[in-house]
């Protein structure tokens, strides 16, 4: 056990150092950086469920087919 337990330091977290560029107001192109970087994540999220669609009547006409061949 700690012997001083009124040591709270560091306990709640810590607030994020604005640049000086981020207090004059010029921090816009990190904020294009995260709008890019979202734009691919969401083409690419797009991406791959285009291509699950495309498996899944795949994947259910092989199981008809194994499914009728039983009957």
């Amino acid at each position: 056990m700690a012997k001083s337990r009124n040591n709270l330091l560091g306990v709640g977290g810590q607030r994020k150092k604005l640049s000086r560029a981020d207090q004059q107001g010029a921090g816009a192109a990190r904020t294009a950086d995260r709008k890019a970087a979202e734009d691919k994540k969401q083409e690419l999220v797009r991406k791959m469920r285009e291509r699950a669609e495309a498996q899944t009547p795949a994947t259910a006409e092989a199981e008809g087919n194994a499914t009728s061949a039983q009957s």
